[in-house]
């Protein structure tokens, strides 16, 4: 689309279930709240993994978006020819884009079993932790997740993939 001149580099779109969703601009506590959660993933996961930030994350043919933090297995190397296509743990920061994340892209994660999604939710200052990914019938795209949980700013909450590590919410807040 940028090469037929519909869209330009500077536009700020993702690929999601097939539509061309624009991306709001970032304020100043979403951009914070990034690179808190940057900084408390890589200090967790340690050097095995790579921590991305605003990347493009390769669902299928249809959805790719650019979640905020992404945790997937290997090295920045490992990713030259092609964007990841799952991850350890995926994590949107939420203000205006609250609904939309806690329902499309939740959906959209689930389908994609993305086993851990974490939602920080910057409108009640908590964390909205999404497990076990499973079919409804009731969530377009015919998926959620079966466990939702949230934690508030004094909690700690550990990744799937790191239950070892403990994070403390507050941390995480900007």
């Amino acid at each position: 689309m940028i090469d037929a001149g519909v869209l330009t580099p500077e536009d700020h779109v993702e690929l999601i279930d097939g539509d061309i969703v624009t991306v709001t601009p970032q304020k100043s506590r979403h951009a914070t709240a990034v690179r808190l959660a940057e900084t408390a993933l890589r200090h967790a996961f340690g050097e095995d993994v790579d921590v991305r930030t605003q990347l493009p994350l390769a669902l299928d043919a249809a959805s790719e978006p650019e979640p905020d933090v992404t945790v997937v297995a290997g090295s920045p190397r490992d990713y030259r020819d092609a964007h990841p296509s799952t991850a350890l743990l995926v994590v949107e920061v939420a203000d205006a884009s609250l609904l939309f994340d806690r329902t499309t892209k939740a959906s959209l994660y689930a389908r994609a079993g993305i086993p851990d999604y974490w939602l920080l939710n910057l409108v009640d200052g908590v964390i909205e932790v999404h497990r076990n990914p499973q079919r409804s019938a009731d969530a377009p795209p015919g998926w959620r997740y079966g466990a939702v949980e949230r934690y508030g700013s004094q909690d700690r909450v550990a990744p799937l993939a790191r239950p070892d590590r403990f994070i403390v919410v507050q941390d995480l807040l900007p």
